[in-house]
């Protein structure tokens, strides 16, 4: 397979124009897709990073990344450091919060519906239903992707999630009989974002409604684990969160 090759795009929404990152086989010829959620810091040098080896394992695959909180601006929305510490975390979050409150569940499924016309435009990605990924609030957005639109995700992975089945009305896990994709959730240990009721609660919802899935609690890793530029890093907990996504990969296409 030829180069990766990356690019800068735009995503007519209904409220705007979702800027994004495009990587795919230097060769031009369409590949399956995979539309991938970042965390809650965005598109950035690490994301790109690991939309390109996304796209350069296996046959290849064509990956588009979002900027979820476009309108916000384009991204970044806040500026980030080179390598992210607990130390500026506080004060990063503190502005990131509030912009992530306001990208409701309604407003993400409304998203997705944009973010999955464009692939499927897009002369680059196959014809045919796309694969999803998020990390940690991406993996949210990931699950509410699946259940929204089951005629055009085929598997969806969520990495170190949060929120994914909390006593809210409109909890991600209250989608799961929608769902008909294969799915796959990477949890941290001893998350306070997905406490063990939360694991449990996602478990029973998704195998009452009859989902292919598995989900897996990663021993000892923290909130953020695959993010290299954090200090929440985990090799030995990312390098597992590759297998288990490219597998999942490799079984849907």
């Amino acid at each position: 397979m030829s180069a990766v090759q990356g690019q800068a795009v735009d995503i007519p929404t209904e409220d705007g124009t979702a800027d994004a990152y495009l990587a795919h086989p230097g060769d031009g010829l369409p590949r399956p897709g995979v539309l991938f959620y970042t965390d809650a810091f965005g598109p950035r040098p690490h994301v790109r990073a690991m939309a390109d080896r996304i796209v350069g394992s296996g046959a290849g695959y064509t990956v588009l990344v979002p900027h979820v909180f476009y309108r916000h601006g384009p991204a970044p929305v806040v500026e980030l450091p080179d390598f992210i510490d607990l130390a500026e975390r506080p004060e990063i979050f503190g502005r990131i919060v509030p912009v992530m409150r306001a990208l409701t569940p309604e407003l993400s499924r409304r998203d997705a519906g944009a973010y999955l016309r464009r692939m499927a435009e897009d002369p680059l990605v196959a014809d045919g239903p796309v694969a999803v990924t998020g990390y940690c609030m991406g993996a949210r957005l990931a699950l509410l992707t699946a259940g929204a639109y089951p005629d055009r995700v085929a598997a969806a992975a969520g990495f170190h999630g949060g929120g994914l089945a909390t006593d809210a009305p409109d909890s991600p896990h209250l989608a799961a009989p929608d769902v008909t994709a294969e799915l796959y959730f990477g949890h941290a240990d001893e998350d306070p974002s997905l406490p063990p009721e939360q694991i449990e609660r996602l478990e029973e919802a998704l195998t009452a409604a009859g989902v292919r899935h598995r989900c897996e609690v990663y021993p000892g890793a923290g909130h953020g684990y695959t993010q290299a530029d954090t200090d929440a890093y985990d090799a030995k907990a990312d390098e597992r969160h590759w297998a288990a996504l490219l597998g999942l990969l490799e079984r849907t296409f």
